[in-house]
Formats: C-alpha cells, sequence, structure tokens
C-alpha cells in the first residue's frame, strides 16, 4: 500500500459505524430505508458526497440519523483535512486545492440548509395562510381572549425573519391588484385595481413562495 492510500480517509469504515448506529445491517438494508440508488452508497463509500443530490443527501441522513452538514464533513473530498497554515511554505497548488474543497464544503452547507428550510416551511403552510389572520381578527376585538396569545409568537416569527421569509402584505390592507404577488379569492379584479388583503403571501429571498390571497373592494 503506498503512502497516498495509506493517507486515504476509510470512508466505508465511517459509513459502517453510522449504520451500526443506526441499526442498519447491510448497504441494502440502508437502501431500502433511504430510498436511494446502490451508485449512491457507493458514492459516499469513496467520499464522493459531494457528487449527490440535495434530496439524496437529505434521504441519507434520514436513515442514517445524522444531520446533513456532518455527512457532508465525513465524506466530503476534502473531510479530513486540517487547516493549513499561512501560505508561507505551502505550495501555490496545494493551497488552490484547499481552497477549493473549503468552498465546496461550504456551498453545499448552504444548499442543505436551503433545503431543510423550504421542508420546513412546506410543512408549516397552513400556520402561514391563517395565523396573519387570526392575529387580525384578535387585533379588531381585544375581548378575544386569543390575543394574550399573540405576543407569544416572535419567537416563530424571529426565525422566519431569519431564514429570509418576507410577507406580501398585510391583513386588511388596501392595495394595487398585481397578479404577480395577489390571488383574486374571488371576481377577476384589473391590474393596478384596489383590493384588500385577506390572507398574507410570503417570498423566500427571491422565490415567490405563496401569492397574497385577496378580495376585490367594491365601490
Amino acid at each position: 500500500m503506498d503512502q497516498a492510500s495509506a493517507d486515504r480517509p476509510d470512508y466505508d469504515q465511517r459509513l459502517q459505524r453510522l449504520m451500526q448506529r443506526a441499526g442498519l445491517s447491510s448497504y441494502r438494508s440502508l437502501r431500502r430505508t433511504a430510498g436511494i440508488s446502490r451508485r449512491a452508497i457507493e458514492r459516499l463509500r469513496l467520499g464522493q458526497i459531494s457528487y449527490l443530490r440535495v434530496e439524496t443527501l437529505l434521504q441519507l441522513s434520514r436513515a442514517l440519523q445524522q444531520p446533513p452538514t456532518d455527512l457532508i464533513l465525513q465524506f466530503g473530498d476534502g473531510a479530513d483535512l486540517a487547516p493549513l497554515p499561512p501560505s508561507e511554505g505551502i505550495e501555490p497548488d496545494l493551497r488552490r486545492e484547499y481552497d477549493r474543497l473549503q468552498q465546496q464544503l461550504a456551498t453545499q452547507a448552504q444548499e442543505v440548509r436551503q433545503q431543510v428550510q423550504r421542508e420546513a416551511i412546506t410543512q408549516l403552510e397552513s400556520w402561514l395562510w391563517q395565523w396573519p389572520t387570526a392575529v387580525y381578527a384578535a387585533q379588531q376585538n381585544q375581548s378575544i381572549p386569543a390575543a394574550r396569545l399573540i405576543p407569544l409568537t416572535k419567537p416563530l416569527e424571529d426565525l422566519l425573519s431569519r431564514w429570509d421569509l418576507v410577507p406580501i402584505g398585510a391583513v386588511g390592507a388596501e392595495v394595487a391588484y398585481d397578479p404577480q404577488l395577489h390571488q383574486p379569492l374571488e371576481g377577476m379584479p384589473e391590474p393596478g385595481q384596489l383590493v384588500r388583503v385577506r390572507y398574507v403571501g410570503y417570498r423566500h429571498g427571491e422565490r415567490l413562495l405563496y401569492r397574497a390571497k385577496v378580495s376585490p373592494i367594491l365601490a
């Protein structure tokens, strides 16, 4: 065995340890539990996790009961790279390769975080539709006991804000109808026509998730 092979991380052994902890006795049981292909398992055993799709990575994460970012660090091309010292004394090619691998891992981690956020947002869809309208109703009638619960939701609102989830409109607001941002609950309003927001819409960064639901304002 040459020195390069001896220094190569044993990804196969790492995978077997994780499988044992997750109660998976074979690669076949891992494939079935995760719902992935044999090729995906081979990629993992070779430390080529960067070749896997984000969806496949998330399926492996659930089956192995490991955070996606941990899998990236354990099975990425640069998983075992120790921090390099300052550039003095380091070959330029080695430094460039190290920086490339570090950037690759950072990009993969960001993609996984965005995917996890999108899945969580999908789970919150019914709450996202209903809650702003419930808050509006409580604010209009302070005798409603639910009004006392409104402050308790601020941590969730802060979380959504940190995830760059931006509301479109405010319940009760009168706005000019924009078919790109608004979904009519009734009628066929013309662009620019005055409508009232009934349910708030949302963006996730630059991506439109749900248009705000509106009703025409009758003269």
